[in-house]
């Protein structure tokens, strides 16, 4: 009698906090497209809330456009109706969305369209406005960091606009100093300089990228650390003051500062340096009153000193990796944190098991320069498993075109100990078959067989000294081998 006691209580309590939920938002307006866009679908159907997708013409073929309860064009172009904040938000108050979701990229770290938002009565999934405009610059977020003790690298006192300005921080710090843009990131806006002909002839152009990529052409100087590992802290946050943090991600892999792999947890962190930068970060979230899911990103220099870098207040691409060790769903909690509900867990629940690697499907040729390619994928094949992720959103027939970032597809894999996750990621690279164009994968599948890489000696600087990984077969599809042959064969029965 008391066991059915209990039973008809826990199926109560479950009613209530599923009612619950179906009553904090009716539906969400999802402002972004791709991979992205069905991660966030996928989260709203857990919970039970509807989602509408936009799209432009060129995405109208896409799979999150058919998976969403509701769809709708925007314009003009491929890009413009995603960065349209006026449009995107009526369109959500004339189909009765409560809530809109940014994803990353796009308007996600748009102060203003938070803003709108709010003052249309929609609910902006992330953090607040004060968050995203402190964070959302580099040099306000330094300053802020400074102000409450944890160390950033050395650099000019906010943004500087002459070349003397720069020639004279240079001067008391030495060489090598990046050049960096103060609104943005991804690595736009970005230069290394190492002596003061390369400060004069970079500054200009990292101002005009940075103008032409966030509208903001400021720029400030910061001692480069040379080859450090690129280690990030995930942050959750509520409106209630609740802040934690699900341990760290080393993201030190990257092309042209961009990140190519992620992993989780980082392979040289004592659980004494964990705990120092991840209460760092919560110190720096706490300082703001953040309230939703951000990323705190640290360098950590070969002497084992860490460096705030900045904060990037929304969720972020390699966020898969985090889910993997720590089976908690960012994304859900990104959205119950939005509509008012305490996090349901403490510091103390986060529990880090095993290790997960996350490799970024880009439509790419990394034997030249990671030049971006488009096409049409003619077959696709997914690896599968047990420990294998796929976030994507790609499929036979699927047109990539070059009007949007590269990004295909995130495979993540989650093992036991390291060593079983990079043998999973090599097998699941090995099973990944997509054709039409040319793609990162022979290139990671090269790296997780890289006796450097899979002893764990990896920093930033990983793959400008390892070149020998570009040496991988050219002919990494059949058809393209096919035609070589036929075309050899040609050519030698017309002599």
């Amino acid at each position: 009698m008391l066991a059915y006691a209990r039973t008809r209580l826990d199926s109560f309590l479950i009613c209530v906090r599923t009612d619950r939920l179906r009553s904090m938002f009716k539906k969400i307006l999802v402002a972004n497209r791709g991979e992205i866009a069905m991660r966030i679908i996928r989260a709203c159907r857990e919970l039970n809330i509807a989602t509408a997708a936009i799209y432009s013409e060129a995405d109208s073929t896409g799979i999150y456009v058919k998976k969403a309860d509701e769809s709708y064009l925007v314009g003009p172009g491929p890009v413009k109706g995603f960065l349209d904040s006026k449009q995107i938000v009526n369109l959500a108050t004339r189909i009765g969305a409560d809530a809109i979701h940014p994803g990353y990229g796009f308007l996600s770290e748009n102060a203003d369209f938070a803003e709108l938002c709010q003052a249309s009565d929609v609910t902006f999934i992330g953090p607040s406005t004060h968050a995203i405009t402190l964070m959302g610059s580099k040099v306000k977020a330094r300053e802020l960091a400074e102000s409450v003790g944890v160390p950033i690298v050395p650099g000019t006192d906010g943004a500087i606009t002459s070349v003397k300005d720069a020639l004279a921080f240079t001067k008391k710090t030495g060489y090598p100093v990046m050049i960096k843009a103060s609104a943005g990131g991804g690595g736009r806006g970005l230069r290394v300089v190492r002596s003061d002909a390369e400060l004069q002839e970079n500054m200009e152009v990292a101002a005009r990228e940075a103008q032409a990529s966030f509208g903001d052409g400021s720029v400030f100087i910061e001692k480069y650390i040379e080859r450090p590992h690129h280690i990030e802290f995930q942050i959750l946050g509520d409106r209630h003051g609740n802040i934690i943090h699900l341990g760290e991600r080393d993201c030190s892999i990257q092309r042209r500062h961009q990140k190519l792999i992620e992993i989780a947890p980082s392979l040289i962190l004592t659980p004494e340096l964990r705990e120092e930068m991840g209460r760092a970060a919560i110190t720096i979230a706490r300082a703001v009153n953040y309230d939703n899911a951000g990323t705190v990103e640290f360098l950590l220099d070969q002497e084992g000193k860490f460096y705030f870098i900045e904060m990037n207040p929304r969720l972020q691409v390699e966020h898969t990796v985090t889910e993997q060790i720590t089976a908690i769903d960012i994304v859900r909690n990104q959205i119950k944190s939005a509509a008012g509900l305490p996090l349901s867990i403490q510091q103390q629940d986060v529990i880090l098991q095993g290790h997960a690697i996350q490799c970024r499907i880009n439509a790419e040729d990394p034997q030249n320069n990671f030049l971006p390619c488009t096409g049409t994928v003619t077959a696709y094949l997914s690896p599968g498993g047990i420990g294998v992720r796929i976030d994507g959103a790609v499929y036979k027939g699927y047109t990539i075109s070059p009007y949007y970032d590269a990004l295909l597809a995130k495979l993540t894999v989650r093992g036991r100990t390291w060593e079983e996750a990079v043998s999973r990621m090599r097998r699941s690279l090995e099973e990944y078959m997509i054709r039409g164009l040319k793609t990162t994968i022979p290139f990671l599948e090269t790296i997780m067989q890289e006796p450097d890489f899979i002893a764990g000696r990896f920093d930033t600087s990983y793959l400008d000294t390892h070149p020998d990984l570009y040496s991988y077969p050219k002919f990494e599809q059949p058809e393209d081998l096919v035609l070589a042959l036929s075309a050899a064969i040609a050519a030698y029965e017309g002599l």
